[in-house]
């Protein structure tokens, strides 16, 4: 089952063109089964994507992009908004009350995180990122950061025993589907979704 996990529409997150709508037919056009709505705080109501989906075929499923002062987190099974700046640490004790997930999301981003020209740093200071040791998986395919910067978090993952995820983090519509993140099983449901995201079972790949 392919799904894009990191996806973002206008207007729900202001730095994306893409109408939801299109979003769907496009979906079902490269031929994914599916995608997460993971706009920049702000979560969408299970009604309104289920009026999306109508009978597409696409599954869609709901997450949230959070801003810690640490970097950027992907978080499933939470249905609540958070605004503004928290840190890790009291993000990672929300998502645990609430039974959630959480992946860091494109962690060595250069603009955002070490700058482009210390990206040359060893793999046991990467690891010692402190968003790491506060979430569930890392995001080790991004569609907006380079192929270095994604081989930086594959092999962090790899060494701190965390999960890799892969995602568009598509802000137009072509970008869509560049990676995706492979379940073993099909899922229908968010608690599916959220249930195969702790087990494991997936891997990460192109979308198209």
């Amino acid at each position: 089952m392919r799904i894009d996990l990191h996806v973002h529409t206008s207007p729900r997150s202001p730095c994306s063109t893409i109408d939801p709508t299109e979003l769907v037919q496009e979906a079902k056009r490269i031929g994914l089964d599916g995608f997460c709505l993971t706009e920049h705080q702000v979560l969408w109501n299970w009604e309104e994507t289920a009026r999306l989906a109508g009978d597409n075929g696409i599954k869609i499923f709901r997450g949230n992009e959070i801003t810690t002062a640490q970097g950027d987190v992907l978080v499933f099974g939470l249905d609540q908004e958070i605004q503004g700046i928290i840190t890790i640490q009291e993000l990672h004790q929300i998502v645990k009350s609430a039974g959630g997930f959480s992946i860091a999301a494109h962690p060595f981003r250069g603009f955002k995180t070490f700058g482009v020209g210390q990206l040359g740093m060893t793999l046991d200071q990467a690891c010692k990122k402190k968003i790491l040791q506060f979430v569930d998986a890392v995001e080790i395919r991004n569609g907006r950061v380079t192929e270095k910067e994604n081989e930086v978090a594959r092999e962090v993952a790899e060494k701190l025993g965390l999960k890799g995820t892969a995602g568009s983090d598509a802000h137009e519509i072509v970008a869509l589907g560049t990676w995706v993140t492979i379940f073993e099983k099909d899922f229908i449901t968010e608690e599916d979704l959220l249930q195969e995201l702790k087990t494991g079972k997936f891997t990460t790949g192109f979308g198209k």
